[in-house]
């Protein structure tokens, strides 16, 4: 297979294409063709992706404390986010299924591409060394790194809106996703906050939970 626009697309032309092969190598192919699969690599990929991001977010949001540390980088290294990182690079058009794969329902999908991701990554590092994939790792999720430290409270905005709504009793708060648009890899989300049935506030964001936090953020400020 020819790597040239996946290799274009993520920044680095790899001096052993079997190392790229590899980490899109799905194990339901590679059992067909009696190779190695991704999982060791993808296992890899995982410590390095887990540090690189931990390094980032220690040196440039130096004034979180390490439970805020912890919350950001548990919101940006996960499924979805590598999900996001596999359609920016077209991803799905290098992995290599195996037939029992190739008609898996989105869910199941979304899952192999993210590992596919980490496995690139764990790639890279053995090709040309950790800054490569450091680099990489640092420009595909800088941004959403940024969004997630400035919404590292977000949490609070739900949890004072409950408090604020409950101090004369119970009631019944319901978030409710009332708007969805855009492409998968760019998806814009808004969500509406009620009490009791009376709508409070709106909000919008890039994930259904920042856009619940904004409306709750609304609510608060309204």
């Amino acid at each position: 297979m020819d790597f040239t626009l996946l290799e274009n697309s993520i920044g680095y032309t790899f001096k052993d294409k079997k190392i790229l092969e590899q980490a899109l190598t799905h194990t339901s192919y590679a059992n067909t063709k009696n190779i190695q699969s991704n999982e060791k690599l993808e296992f890899f990929g995982d410590s390095i992706l887990e540090y690189v991001s931990s390094e980032f977010i220690y040196n440039k949001y130096s004034k979180l404390k390490e439970g805020e540390m912890t919350k950001v980088r548990a919101t940006v290294v996960c499924e979805d986010s590598l999900y996001e990182v596999a359609l920016r690079h077209n991803f799905s058009d290098f992995l290599l299924l195996g037939k029992s794969e190739q008609h898996n329902d989105k869910t199941k999908l979304k899952a192999i591409l993210a590992d596919s991701v980490e496995a690139v990554i764990a790639g890279m590092c053995i090709d040309g060394g950790i800054e490569v994939a450091k680099k990489f790792i640092i420009d595909n999720l800088k941004d959403a790194i940024e969004q997630a430290t400035q919404h590292v409270g977000v949490k609070d905005y739900k949890t004072v809106l409950q408090e604020k709504l409950q101090i004369n009793g119970n009631v019944k708060i319901v978030y409710e996703i009332i708007e969805e648009s855009g492409p998968d890899h760019d998806k814009r989300f808004k969500a509406q906050v009620s009490c009791n049935g009376k709508k409070l506030a709106v909000g919008e964001g890039k994930s259904k939970k920042s856009a619940e936090m904004q409306a709750a953020q609304h609510a608060l400020e309204n």
